[in-house]
């Protein structure tokens, strides 16, 4: 008999934006064209166009999650919980720890239990005291009550050692893949509608939220006096006083370009023809972002967090968050450059070996699987 899992704690698949909704698109159907598994992704209706489909042989399903952003998680991964009980998964795993706050009760719900730490969320700042309470305990539960905790980056293995003593967590990171290459004709129809040149502008990725730190890299490339278009790709999910300031801040810079969210062929073309990478973030996981970069040899410029530390760029495509200063000048530096070699670096960051080291930690709660 086929085993299966269930997946809860992403906003869904495909190309719904973020990081671990990226991670979720790419590793379970690597998961599934290397092993005999079903696999069952629980979505959250407000982000997804369907109500029950298939992306690559994973099974999708979306169940009503309210769009609130301090509710939206918690009440979507209770009802998910809850369908676990009638679908036959032999394990559930959850991703990030709002979610996490269900991992005592799939426990009790007679589920084996994967949690996936993609970082501590509670540190955004986004969230009120609250919702950071909340986090705080999602971390909790699921770090000392699931069968087996995998996290993404040796910074966060190090922080629930200290603060959990849980020692042993699986150090599985975040992916990425082989770029696609691009005809001229899909690269010209992709830039003609922002009105970019091929490898003339500098690009930035991600969520209108305030940890991403967009607000200095506006003010940074004003200060800089760099000629190439400034490309702002993303959005916020839940509209905010500080996605409305940041737009507006954009509109009023000169040559600071926003496409909104793009997803597919349109994003990937855009990667493919910067000049520069910029990621400005004051707190991050293991940024997939910079990994696609990385991939496309894009040259970065990147802020000196521990996440960003531990992917090991060269010592100047570091600067020191929060210093638009330091961040402008990186930028007149960096984009001069014509490419850079990632090749060493991008080898850790495999999916098809990601998927197996995964699968490797459902084998070790259900010796049937893998």
């Amino acid at each position: 008999m086929t085993k299966k899992i269930t997946v809860i704690g992403t906003r869904g698949i495909p190309d719904v934006l973020g990081g671990v909704e990226t991670h979720c698109q790419n590793l379970y159907p690597a998961i599934k064209q290397q092993f005999d598994v079903d696999i069952c992704v629980i979505a959250r209706a407000p982000y997804v166009g369907y109500s029950k489909s298939q992306y690559k042989s994973i099974e999708t399903v979306a169940l009503w999650a309210p769009k609130k952003r301090s509710l939206e998680a918690i009440v979507h991964s209770v009802l998910a919980a809850f369908k676990t009980c009638f679908d036959q998964s032999s394990i559930v795993h959850v991703h990030a720890i709002g979610p996490g706050l269900v991992v005592p009760l799939l426990r009790l719900l007679g589920k084996k239990v994967v949690f996936t730490h993609h970082g501590p969320d509670y540190e955004r700042q986004k969230w009120g005291g609250i919702a950071k309470k909340a986090l705080l305990l999602g971390e909790k539960f699921a770090v000392n009550y699931a069968n087996e905790v995998i996290v993404i980056s040796e910074v966060i293995n190090q922080l629930i050692q200290k603060k959990h003593g849980r020692r042993d967590a699986h150090l599985i990171p975040n992916g990425v893949n082989i770029p696609p290459t691009f005809t001229p004709e899909i690269i010209h129809k992709t830039l003609d509608r922002y009105a970019l040149k091929p490898k003339n502008y500098l690009v930035a990725v991600g969520r209108f939220v305030e940890e991403k730190g967009f607000h200095d890299l506006i003010t940074a490339y004003q200060q800089s006096g760099v000629s190439e278009p400034l490309v702002l790709v993303g959005d916020a999910d839940h509209p905010s006083d500080y996605s409305i300031r940041l737009k507006e801040l954009a509109i009023k810079t000169p040559n600071v370009i926003l496409t909104g969210f793009l997803k597919g062929d349109a994003l990937k073309v855009v990667f493919s023809q910067a000049k520069l990478f910029i990621m400005p973030s004051y707190h991050e996981g293991l940024p997939i972002a910079l990994l696609e970069a990385m991939s496309y040899s894009l040259p970065a410029v990147v802020s000196d967090i521990p996440a960003n530390l531990e992917v090991g760029l060269p010592a100047d495509a570091y600067f020191k968050v929060g210093n638009v200063i330091d961040l402008a000048e990186k930028m007149k530096e960096r984009r001069v450059l014509t490419g850079a070699d990632y090749s060493k670096f991008l080898q850790t960051y495999d999916w098809s070996e990601i998927a197996r080291k995964t699968v490797g930690v459902y084998h070790s709660i259900d010796k049937s699987i893998g």
